[in-house]
């Protein structure tokens, strides 16, 4: 019996999608424990269900706060998971961003930071940079949306206006060591593309965020 196409191609999709659901891509990734604590970071419409993919696979203690979209929530045992606004951001992602970065701060050499970052992370973690407002945020967004524009240069801009993407997470877990774990939802699987790189060095330069405006 001859397959139709269309079911072949449907059954191609179906497989594509489950192999990039977190419970199958996640658990072979996991890091070996280190010395110290072990804090889990992230964000993302995904983030969660990697949080309770990592719980479920990891043998011994661990910590941390992961931020989804509202209704994207799986519970946790240790890993805190916060809603908050997708695709403006809103005043639980900024206290989120917060909190993570707090999460963070008192590491040493001997911690590991595993960091779960997915499609949507930057709308859930703004954390303005110093003269600019969540308000600030909300606006670009909105005008960045209407006017079309792509993933790309959504996130340039937005690196350009934060605290805490374009590899400033990354810089504020020092001397701890960072492992990332990344699903992509952007075409090219450009790490700076997903969430905005929080952990990731941006190469980008103000006048290129300049230009898209």
């Amino acid at each position: 019996m001859t397959m139709q196409p269309q079911t072949l191609l449907r059954q191609m999709f179906d497989a594509a999608v489950a192999s990039a659901q977190a419970e199958v891509c996640i658990p072979r990734f996991i890091p070996a424990a280190p010395r110290g604590r072990v804090v889990v970071i992230g964000a993302g419409k995904a983030s969660a269900a990697m949080a309770h993919a990592v719980e479920r696979h990891w043998e011994g203690p661990l910590e941390g706060l992961v931020v989804t979209r509202y209704g994207y929530q799986v519970d946790c045992d240790s890993i805190e998971i916060v809603q908050a606004a997708h695709p403006v951001p809103d005043q639980a992602g900024l206290q989120a961003a917060q909190r993570v970065l707090e999460r963070v701060g008192a590491l040493n050499a001997d911690d590991l930071v595993i960091c779960l970052i997915s499609g949507g992370g930057s709308a859930l973690l703004p954390l303005p940079l110093p003269g600019l407002a969540l308000a600030d945020k909300q606006a670009v967004s909105r005008a960045l949306l209407k006017c079309g524009a792509s993933i790309s240069e959504m996130n340039c801009v937005r690196r350009h206006l934060s605290a805490i993407k374009g590899g400033r997470l990354a810089a504020a877990c020092h001397p701890a060591r960072v492992v990332n774990l990344l699903i992509s939802d952007v075409p090219g699987d450009n790490p700076i593309d997903i969430a905005s790189g929080p952990t990731v060095g941006d190469e980008t330069k103000c006048e290129d965020a300049l230009a898209i405006i």
